[in-house]
């Protein structure tokens, strides 16, 4: 048995600081990431939890310019449906929001996960099969966690049609689209979520139930 670390107060104290940095950033500069960094984020995402280790996640990396427009495209095409829910102060809010950086980011992935894989052996799926789904997010975090300690933003594009995705990046129909991911170094930083700069939403406290 390998001994566990004494995590440090310096230490704790930085890790609530890296959560509390951790930002859904939009606006990137275009400055390339070093060799070889995305693959060493997309190793330290691997270490993430996941049901029975089952390692449900599946990563592609967009590099493609012609796909990368598509997404674009995509993504164009889902906020403009998305503004149409809004009227009043709310859409003009919206309309103003960056809710983007896919024309910055010099690095772009999707993350999937594999609900059909034999990986774990089905351990602790049977009751909760959307566990599968929820190892790939933890995995997200992990990722986005690891990337702001060195410096680096990530962003996640939600407003897309996932089987358009699918069909843009050409991925096997048994994997389920988890998230589209913005990589690159912010162009501005701030600990404050932009959707709550911006008078969108407040962040709350935690509800909490006892029994």
């Amino acid at each position: 048995m390998v001994p566990a670390p004494d995590f440090s107060d310096e230490f704790r104290l930085g890790l609530v600081s890296l959560m509390q940095w951790r930002r859904d950033v939009r606006r990137f500069r275009s400055t390339p990431l070093p060799d070889g960094t995305l693959e060493r984020l997309l190793a330290l995402a691997a270490v993430a939890p996941s049901v029975g280790l089952s390692q449900p996640w599946r990563f592609v990396v967009v590099d493609s310019s012609e796909r990368r427009e598509a997404v674009r495209g995509s993504f164009e095409r889902c906020n403009a449906e998305a503004l149409r829910c809004f009227s009043g102060e709310r859409a003009a809010l919206y309309a103003r929001m960056k809710l983007a950086g896919l024309a910055e980011a010099p690095c772009q992935f999707a993350v999937f996960a594999d609900r059909t894989t034999a990986q774990g052996h089905g351990l602790g799926r049977l009751t909760m099969p959307a566990t599968i789904d929820y190892s790939a997010v933890m995995a997200v975090h992990t990722l986005w966690l690891a990337a702001r300690a060195e410096g680096i933003g990530m962003g996640w594009v939600s407003i897309l049609d996932p089987a358009e995705i699918a069909a843009i990046l050409d991925t096997p129909p048994e994997w389920t689209l988890i998230g589209y991911f913005c990589l690159g170094y912010p162009s501005e930083q701030d600990c404050v979520p932009t959707l709550e700069r911006e008078g969108w939403e407040q962040r709350r406290a935690p509800v909490v139930l006892r029994r």
